[in-house]
C-alpha cells in the first residue's frame, strides 16, 4: 500500500503563475525606476512656492504633474505607439509630426463650418473621421512607397514629411484655424475632448483635471498592447522585424505586412492630431512641427530597437512620459547651481537632452545586442 505523501507548497514565481524573475528582467521595469528616479531629483531640485497662500514643492504638485505633464504626454504618446509599431517591423517613421499637422488642421477646417453649438451626434462623427482618414491615408501612401518602390523608409518617409507639410501650408491661406470669427463646435471641444472637472482640495482651490486627452492615450496603448502581444498579426510584425529574410521564406506577406504597420502609424497620428485639436480648439500651419523627432526619441527610449524586432506600445508610452518629466523639470529648474557657478537652462536644452538620450538608447541596444550574441 502506498501513501500518497503531501508535497511542500511552493510559492516561487513561477509556481504560482506570477513570473517575478521575468518582471525584473523587464525593460518596462527599467523604465519605471527611471521614471522614479527622475520624479526624486526633481522633486529635491525644485525650490518651493507660494501658491494661493501655501508652500508647495514646484515639481512634484498634481497642479504642474497632470496639466504640464501628462495631459500633454497624451497625443506624443499615441504617436510614439504608432511609431514603435513601425521600429518593431524594421523600418522607420519621420513624416508623424507633418501627418498630426495636416490631421490637425483637417479636422479644424471641416468643424468651423458647423455651428459652435451643434449636437454631439453631428459633430463627433465628423471631428473622429476626418482626422482618422487623413492619417491612415498618409500612413497608407507611406507604406505603399515603401513596399512598391523598395525605397528605404527613411527616404520615403523624409520626403513625405515635406509633402505633407507642404499641402498643409497650401491649403490654409490663414495659417492659422478656425479663422476669423469662427470657432469650433463646444461638443468637440469643452463637452468632449478638453472637457474639464475640479478635483476638491480642502481649503485649497480645486485642482483642474482634464482626462479625456488621457483616456484616449489609454485607449491606445491598451490597443497596442492587444495588437502586438495577442494577435497573430502583431507577432508577424515582430518576425518581420528580426529577420525579414527568414519571415519571407516562411511564407508570411511582408510586403502586407509593412503596409499595415505605416498605416497604424498615420492612423495614430492622426488620432493624435484630433485630441491636440480638440483640446485646444485651434491648429495652424507649424503644429506638430520638430514632433518627429520627440517621437523616435520616445520610442528608442521605451525600449524599441532600431534594428527591428523588439519593442512594446507600453515602452512607448513610458518613454513619452520620460522626455515629458525631462521638458517640464528644464522649464521647473531655470538653472542647475555647481558650487562654483550656475548653468541657466532654456527650452532649447531639452533638444540637446533629447538627442543624448536617443544616442545613448541606441549605444545601449547595441551594446546588450553583442553581449547577447558572445
Amino acid at each position: 500500500m502506498h501513501l500518497a505523501i503531501p508535497q511542500p507548497l511552493v510559492t516561487t514565481g513561477r509556481r504560482m503563475g506570477f513570473p517575478i524573475r521575468k518582471l525584473f528582467r523587464s525593460p518596462q521595469t527599467g523604465l519605471v525606476v527611471v521614471i522614479l528616479l527622475l520624479g526624486i531629483l526633481l522633486t529635491f531640485a525644485s525650490d518651493p512656492i507660494h501658491v494661493r497662500g501655501q508652500t508647495v514643492n514646484n515639481f512634484f504638485r498634481l497642479d504642474n504633474l497632470i496639466p504640464n505633464v501628462a495631459t500633454p504626454m497624451s497625443w506624443m504618446a499615441i504617436m510614439a505607439i504608432g511609431v514603435t509599431l513601425v521600429i518593431v517591423s524594421g523600418g522607420i517613421d519621420i513624416s508623424v509630426g507633418s501627418i498630426f499637422g495636416l490631421a490637425a488642421l483637417g479636422t479644424a477646417a471641416v468643424l468651423q463650418n458647423l455651428p459652435e453649438d451643434a449636437s454631439a451626434w453631428k459633430v463627433l462623427p465628423v471631428a473622429i473621421a476626418v482626422p482618422v482618414g487623413i492619417g491612415l491615408g498618409c500612413g497608407l501612401i507611406n507604406g505603399a512607397l515603401v513596399v512598391g518602390l523598395r525605397m528605404h523608409p527613411f527616404i520615403v518617409t523624409l520626403g513625405t514629411l515635406s509633402i505633407f507639410r507642404g499641402i498643409a501650408l497650401i491649403a490654409v491661406a490663414t495659417k492659422s484655424l478656425p479663422a476669423g470669427d469662427k470657432v469650433l463646435p463646444e461638443a468637440f471641444t469643452a463637452r468632449f475632448m478638453s472637457w474639464q472637472f475640479n478635483i476638491p482640495r480642502g481649503a485649497g482651490t480645486p485642482i483642474l483635471l482634464q482626462p479625456v486627452p488621457m483616456l484616449v492615450m489609454v485607449a491606445c496603448v491598451i490597443g497596442g498592447w492587444i495588437f502586438l502581444s495577442h494577435m497573430v498579426a502583431g507577432r508577424e510584425v515582430y518576425a518581420v522585424g528580426g529577420n525579414e529574410e527568414a519571415a519571407r521564406f516562411s511564407g508570411l506577406p511582408v510586403g502586407a505586412i509593412k503596409l499595415r504597420v505605416y498605416a497604424l502609424s498615420g492612423l495614430m497620428a492622426g488620432i493624435a492630431g484630433m485630441v491636440s485639436t480638440g483640446y485646444f480648439g485651434s491648429a495652424n500651419t507649424a503644429t506638430g512641427e520638430g514632433y518627429e523627432l520627440i517621437v523616435i526619441a520616445a520610442a528608442v527610449v521605451g525600449g524599441a530597437s532600431l534594428t527591428g524586432g523588439r519593442g512594446t506600445a507600453l515602452g512607448a508610452v513610458l518613454g513619452a512620459l520620460i522626455i515629458k518629466l525631462i521638458e517640464n523639470g528644464i522649464y521647473i529648474l531655470k538653472e542647475i547651481n555647481f558650487g562654483i557657478g550656475t548653468l541657466p537652462l532654456s527650452k532649447e536644452y531639452s533638444k540637446i537632452i533629447i538627442g543624448i538620450a536617443i544616442v545613448i538608447a541606441v549605444a545601449i541596444d547595441r551594446l546588450s545586442e553583442r553581449i547577447h550574441k558572445r
